[in-house]
Protein backbone atom coordinates (compact mmCIF):
# COMPACT_ATOMS: atom_id res chain seq x y z
CA UNK A 1 0.00 0.00 0.00
CA UNK A 2 1.16 3.77 -0.72
CA UNK A 3 1.10 5.77 2.56
CA UNK A 4 -0.03 9.48 1.55
CA UNK A 5 0.21 10.86 4.68
CA UNK A 6 3.86 10.11 6.48
CA UNK A 7 3.32 10.30 10.07
CA UNK A 8 4.00 8.20 13.43
CA UNK A 9 1.49 7.32 15.69
CA UNK A 10 -1.05 4.66 15.03
CA UNK A 11 -2.92 3.59 11.51
CA UNK A 12 -6.46 4.97 10.62
CA UNK A 13 -8.14 3.75 7.78
CA UNK A 14 -10.93 5.20 6.42
CA UNK A 15 -13.00 2.89 4.16
CA UNK A 16 -15.34 3.93 1.76
CA UNK A 17 -16.94 3.08 -2.03
CA UNK A 18 -16.18 4.41 -4.84
CA UNK A 19 -18.59 7.36 -4.87
CA UNK A 20 -22.01 8.98 -2.59
CA UNK A 21 -18.91 10.01 0.45
CA UNK A 22 -20.34 12.57 2.44
CA UNK A 23 -17.27 15.11 1.80
CA UNK A 24 -16.61 16.17 5.01
CA UNK A 25 -17.26 12.65 7.30
CA UNK A 26 -14.39 11.80 5.52
CA UNK A 27 -12.03 15.19 5.70
CA UNK A 28 -12.64 16.58 9.14
CA UNK A 29 -11.77 12.90 10.78
CA UNK A 30 -8.70 12.79 8.04
CA UNK A 31 -7.47 15.99 9.69
CA UNK A 32 -7.79 15.10 13.40
CA UNK A 33 -6.94 12.29 13.12
CA UNK A 34 -3.54 13.12 10.57
CA UNK A 35 -2.79 16.69 12.73
CA UNK A 36 -2.88 13.96 16.37
CA UNK A 37 0.58 12.85 14.33
CA UNK A 38 -1.21 9.38 13.37
CA UNK A 39 -1.38 8.36 9.70
CA UNK A 40 -4.46 8.06 7.67
CA UNK A 41 -4.63 5.66 4.75
CA UNK A 42 -8.00 5.56 2.66
CA UNK A 43 -8.92 2.12 1.01
CA UNK A 44 -12.08 1.36 -1.38
CA UNK A 45 -13.45 -1.65 -2.78
CA UNK A 46 -11.09 -1.15 -5.72
CA UNK A 47 -9.04 1.27 -5.07
CA UNK A 48 -9.05 3.85 -7.33
CA UNK A 49 -10.39 7.94 -7.48
CA UNK A 50 -13.35 7.95 -4.84
CA UNK A 51 -15.83 10.66 -5.46
CA UNK A 52 -16.59 13.00 -2.49
CA UNK A 53 -20.01 14.73 -2.29
CA UNK A 54 -21.63 17.39 -0.33
CA UNK A 55 -25.01 16.12 0.79
CA UNK A 56 -26.12 15.07 -2.75
CA UNK A 57 -23.14 18.03 -4.63
CA UNK A 58 -20.30 16.58 -6.55
CA UNK A 59 -17.25 17.72 -4.33
CA UNK A 60 -13.46 17.22 -4.44
CA UNK A 61 -12.01 12.91 -5.48
CA UNK A 62 -9.36 11.44 -3.72
CA UNK A 63 -7.02 8.88 -4.69
CA UNK A 64 -7.84 5.37 -2.51
CA UNK A 65 -4.34 4.46 -0.85
CA UNK A 66 -5.23 1.10 -2.06
CA UNK A 67 -8.38 -1.54 -2.06
CA UNK A 68 -9.82 -3.30 0.21
CA UNK A 69 -8.40 -6.65 -0.41
CA UNK A 70 -4.88 -5.52 0.28
CA UNK A 71 -5.83 -4.53 3.89
CA UNK A 72 -5.65 -6.88 7.07
CA UNK A 73 -7.08 -6.47 10.30
CA UNK A 74 -3.36 -6.91 11.52
CA UNK A 75 -2.81 -3.70 9.77
CA UNK A 76 -5.63 -1.24 11.45
CA UNK A 77 -5.45 0.52 14.61
CA UNK A 78 -9.02 2.30 14.19
CA UNK A 79 -11.53 1.15 11.00
CA UNK A 80 -13.43 4.99 10.07
CA UNK A 81 -16.37 4.25 8.00
CA UNK A 82 -17.83 7.96 6.86
CA UNK A 83 -21.30 8.36 5.57
CA UNK A 84 -23.47 9.80 2.99
CA UNK A 85 -26.19 7.99 1.90
CA UNK A 86 -24.66 6.06 -1.50
CA UNK A 87 -21.61 5.32 0.12
CA UNK A 88 -22.52 2.93 2.96
CA UNK A 89 -25.57 1.21 0.88
CA UNK A 90 -22.71 0.15 -1.59
CA UNK A 91 -19.98 -0.72 1.08
CA UNK A 92 -22.53 -2.90 2.72
CA UNK A 93 -23.20 -4.85 -0.57
CA UNK A 94 -19.59 -5.71 -0.78
CA UNK A 95 -18.37 -8.59 1.04
CA UNK A 96 -14.77 -7.49 1.11
CA UNK A 97 -15.76 -4.75 2.92
CA UNK A 98 -17.57 -6.10 5.18
CA UNK A 99 -15.18 -9.04 6.05
CA UNK A 100 -12.69 -6.52 6.98
CA UNK A 101 -15.16 -4.47 9.15
CA UNK A 102 -16.08 -7.30 11.14
CA UNK A 103 -12.51 -8.90 11.41
CA UNK A 104 -11.19 -5.44 12.72
CA UNK A 105 -14.22 -5.49 15.13
CA UNK A 106 -13.73 -9.00 16.39
CA UNK A 107 -9.82 -8.22 16.58
CA UNK A 108 -10.67 -5.86 19.20
CA UNK A 109 -10.11 -2.88 17.10
CA UNK A 110 -12.09 0.35 16.99
CA UNK A 111 -14.62 0.45 14.60
CA UNK A 112 -15.86 4.31 14.21
CA UNK A 113 -19.08 4.81 11.79
CA UNK A 114 -21.23 8.35 11.33
CA UNK A 115 -24.53 8.58 9.58
CA UNK A 116 -25.71 6.27 7.38
CA UNK A 117 -21.93 3.77 7.95
CA UNK A 118 -23.90 1.98 10.93
CA UNK A 119 -25.59 -0.36 8.11
CA UNK A 120 -22.16 -1.19 7.62
CA UNK A 121 -22.12 -2.48 11.11
CA UNK A 122 -25.36 -4.52 10.87
CA UNK A 123 -24.34 -5.62 7.69
CA UNK A 124 -20.88 -7.20 9.64
CA UNK A 125 -23.32 -8.54 11.95
CA UNK A 126 -21.63 -6.50 14.71
CA UNK A 127 -24.14 -4.54 16.41
CA UNK A 128 -26.46 -7.14 18.09
CA UNK A 129 -27.00 -6.17 22.17
CA UNK A 130 -24.71 -3.25 21.49
CA UNK A 131 -25.25 0.60 21.90
CA UNK A 132 -24.87 2.26 18.93
CA UNK A 133 -26.55 5.74 17.26
CA UNK A 134 -26.75 7.05 13.63
CA UNK A 135 -28.52 9.05 11.06
CA UNK A 136 -32.24 8.77 12.40
CA UNK A 137 -33.43 7.09 9.21
CA UNK A 138 -31.43 4.48 9.92
CA UNK A 139 -32.81 3.52 13.73
CA UNK A 140 -34.77 0.71 12.01
CA UNK A 141 -32.48 -1.24 10.51
CA UNK A 142 -30.03 -1.08 13.61
CA UNK A 143 -32.82 -2.08 15.61
CA UNK A 144 -33.60 -5.00 13.79
CA UNK A 145 -30.09 -5.75 13.62
CA UNK A 146 -30.48 -6.23 17.51
CA UNK A 147 -28.86 -3.10 18.78
CA UNK A 148 -29.95 -0.68 21.39
CA UNK A 149 -30.89 2.41 19.54
CA UNK A 150 -29.57 5.84 21.28
CA UNK A 151 -31.07 8.75 20.19
CA UNK A 152 -30.00 12.42 21.63
CA UNK A 153 -26.24 11.81 22.03
CA UNK A 154 -23.91 12.95 19.94
CA UNK A 155 -21.54 9.79 20.05
CA UNK A 156 -22.66 6.84 21.43
CA UNK A 157 -19.03 3.92 22.59
CA UNK A 158 -19.61 0.80 23.57
CA UNK A 159 -16.69 -1.30 23.66
CA UNK A 160 -14.77 -0.97 20.47
CA UNK A 161 -17.89 0.34 18.26
CA UNK A 162 -18.09 4.22 18.27
CA UNK A 163 -20.94 5.58 16.08
CA UNK A 164 -22.32 8.99 15.38
CA UNK A 165 -25.50 10.90 13.99
CA UNK A 166 -24.59 13.32 11.23
CA UNK A 167 -21.82 16.18 10.25
CA UNK A 168 -23.04 17.98 13.55
CA UNK A 169 -21.51 15.51 15.61
CA UNK A 170 -18.03 15.72 14.03
CA UNK A 171 -16.62 16.99 17.16
CA UNK A 172 -17.42 14.68 19.74
CA UNK A 173 -16.81 11.81 16.93
CA UNK A 174 -13.12 13.14 16.07
CA UNK A 175 -12.55 13.08 19.86
CA UNK A 176 -14.04 10.09 20.34
CA UNK A 177 -11.87 8.27 17.73
CA UNK A 178 -8.18 9.96 19.19
CA UNK A 179 -9.45 8.71 22.77
CA UNK A 180 -9.34 5.03 21.63
CA UNK A 181 -6.27 6.02 19.74
CA UNK A 182 -4.41 6.85 22.86
CA UNK A 183 -6.19 4.58 25.31
CA UNK A 184 -7.75 2.02 23.12
CA UNK A 185 -11.11 0.50 23.34
CA UNK A 186 -12.71 -1.71 25.35
CA UNK A 187 -13.15 -5.72 24.18
CA UNK A 188 -15.54 -5.80 21.99
CA UNK A 189 -19.03 -7.00 23.39
CA UNK A 190 -21.84 -9.77 22.40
Amino acid sequence: MTDTTQTTGKTVYFLTSAEGIEAVELTDPWKAVTEAGHTARLVSPEGGEVQLFNHLDKAETRTADGAVAEVSADDVDVLVLPGGVANPDALRLDEKSVALVKAVHDAGRPVAAICHAGWVLAEAGVVDGRRVTGFDSIETDLRNAGADWVSGESVVVDGNLITSRNPDDLPAFNGAILEALEHGAAAPQG
